[in-house]
């Protein structure tokens, strides 16, 4: 497959198959990820791997659709606010990099933003000043969903003079 077509057909998965995915290839995807580009070799994201306890606080409507792993992804602080969101971008094309890496494996996950919410960065232990990118439920798919429409690119483009 064509990293086009891996990024056209990577979907957000709700609902997951229950068996295990290795803690070596999950490993491997996120070292794939590492090679995200950030400015300056920041390196700024942090991994933390959610069990059963965790995952029960969070008390996500679905259990993360029952997917076997679930991690959390966070952005380190940084010295300013212009490095800060280097650091968030950077952390996100971490993420998009591990998504593209597990779906290449045939592996779905689901983005859930909810480990920003106060209560939430309590239950995760994040310190005030990290950014959390997300939490990720990752598993073999239940069902993959059909393509949404996407918008024109053209309508997005504006030429400056």
């Amino acid at each position: 497959m064509t990293i086009i077509d891996l990024i056209k057909t990577r979907r957000t998965i709700k609902q997951f198959k229950p068996d295990a995915i290795s803690e070596e290839a999950v490993l491997s995807w996120l070292e794939a990820a590492s090679y995200a580009p950030n400015h300056r070799m920041t390196e700024p994201w942090e991994i933390l791997f959610l069990g059963a306890e965790t995952r029960a606080k969070l008390n996500h409507k679905t259990n993360f659709g029952g997917a076997p792993v679930v991690l959390a992804l966070l952005s380190k602080p940084a010295a300013t606010p212009f490095e800060r969101d280097e650091n968030v971008m950077a952390a996100a094309c971490f993420a998009q990099n591990f998504l593209l890496a597990a779906h290449e494996a045939g592996v779905g996950a689901y983005w859930a933003s909810l480990g920003a919410l106060p209560h939430n960065r309590a239950t995760l232990g994040v310190p005030e000043d990290y950014d959390v990118i997300g939490i990720f439920g990752i598993g073999y798919p239940e069902e993959v969903p059909a393509l949404k429409p996407r918008s024109p690119l053209a309508s997005k483009i504006t030429y400056l003079t």
